[in-house]
């Protein structure tokens, strides 16, 4: 044909699967959007206040446990009960730490304490079993003396720990001292360390003082319970009380030891 015929196709037509592909496209995007679609849109909402409460709570960081130091004692008259009060402060006095006082047992009967004039007993601090101080995480004993050694009621507390002893339940965990004599050369000292066989049989780390008080551990003006051992009292005939350096010696020792317990944790 000539130039002028029309037989020959135009380079710029487009093939006809293409414009099939763009209608569909075109007729897709222009198609209403379904009820489902819209709840789809919306899948995100913003949440109400309790929805961020939620989160907020799961958010924020759980508040560890603080390590706790059972400080358990004898006191027939309150010097040692005294001890125990303020070595708790010390205790408590250190971050992440808390003090926990429990007294043992009673051996004698009311009818003997009574003769002996012996004060009633504060029941707002609990009787502890032998098993309960498996769940300490470090333990202070308090004791009057016995002829250089821990009263029978201490003693007898002790004895019965054999199930602790068999299983091993207390081993590793540090311990210490704090006594109460009625002389200045009734046993501030050998109190204490005949005691240390009851730790070294468990396992137990015995945790003593030492000179850490500083120039309390020097004074020489007056008269003081404690020693390298562990803080201490002297009793008198039971009418002397507590001096504030025996009981400021008394709190050092709970800092002291609550600081231990921490670095071993």
């Amino acid at each position: 044909m000539g130039k002028g015929g029309g037989c020959v196709p135009s380079k710029k037509k487009v093939p006809s699967d293409v414009v099939a592909t763009e209608d569909a496209t075109r007729a897709s995007r222009d198609a209403p959007i379904a009820a489902e679609d819209t709840s789809a849109s919306n899948s995100n909402p913003i949440p109400d206040s309790s929805q961020n409460d939620a989160v907020s709570e799961a958010s924020r960081p759980i508040a560890a446990a603080k390590l706790r130091i059972f400080i358990v004692f004898y006191s027939m008259y309150g010097h040692v009960e005294e001890l125990a009060r303020r070595i708790k402060k010390g205790v408590d006095g250190v971050e992440g730490v808390e003090g926990v006082l429990y007294r043992v047992p009673e051996t004698l009967t009311p009818e003997v304490l009574e003769a002996m004039k012996a004060p009633s007993k504060d029941d707002g601090i609990p009787e502890i079993s032998a098993a309960e101080m498996a769940a300490a995480d470090g333990l202070l004993f308090g004791f009057p003396t016995r002829y250089g050694c821990m009263a029978a009621q201490m003693k007898a507390f002790f004895d019965s720990t054999g199930g602790l002893w068999k299983e091993q339940s207390l081993a590793g965990k540090p311990a210490g001292f704090f006594v109460s004599t009625g002389t200045q050369g009734g046993g501030q000292e050998t109190t204490a360390w005949t005691a240390i066989t009851q730790l070294a049989h468990h396992g137990m780390l015995f945790v003593p003082i030492g000179y850490t008080f500083g120039a309390g551990m020097f004074k020489m003006d007056s008269v003081r319970g404690g020693s390298p051992y562990g803080a201490g009292v002297f009793a008198g005939d039971g009418s002397r009380q507590p001096s504030e350096t025996e009981l400021g010696l008394a709190e050092h020792q709970g800092k002291y030891m609550a600081a231990v317990v921490k670095k071993l944790a």
